[in-house]
């Protein structure tokens, strides 16, 4: 579901942080009011459900501001950081509120995390070399818009609109 920008103008920091806030409430919104069974629903071949969309999101959180940022390792993130099908898999027992809840504190925490940070400040990626928080930003912002369409898709599918 498209959300209309709330904040069009200010300093490039806030106008990034924003677009992360929107992007992060578009993924939610495409699970959100959904039932258990719709939300576990796979309409593609891949392991992509609109609940597996929201968990690989909080993943992707924790991978890029806990892991790669802070320099964690992966036994002191607050949740899963393996990329790829795993992060899509939702156990039995997790239910839509829980994996919302889940990616709500992974985003909090990497608010606060890149609060501690420039935007100019880098870290060197083993597979993309020096990356910058702004790089950062961007590349997870235009992560979540994507995903937000796929769930967008699936969402549509299910409810027919």
């Amino acid at each position: 579901m498209f959300v209309l920008p709330e904040i069009t103008t200010g300093p490039e920091r806030h106008l990034l942080e924003a677009t992360m806030d929107r992007n992060r409430r578009a993924v939610i919104d495409t699970v959100r009011g959904l039932s258990e069974t719709d939300a576990r629903a796979r309409l593609v071949t891949s392991l992509t459900t609109p609940i597996g969309l929201v968990k690989h999101a909080a993943m992707a959180e924790r991978r890029w501001f806990q892991l790669f940022l802070l320099g964690l390792p992966e036994t002191e993130c607050d949740g899963p950081t393996t990329p790829g099908d795993p992060s899509f898999v939702v156990a039995d027992g997790e239910t839509v509120a829980d994996v919302i809840a889940d990616f709500e504190r992974a985003s909090a925490r990497s608010r606060e995390i890149a609060a501690g940070f420039d935007l100019d400040d880098t870290w060197t990626h083993d597979v993309l070399g020096e990356v910058n928080l702004r790089f950062v930003y961007l590349l997870l912002a235009e992560d979540f818009a994507r995903h937000a369409g796929h769930g967008d898709i699936l969402r549509e599918q299910l409810t027919g609109r």
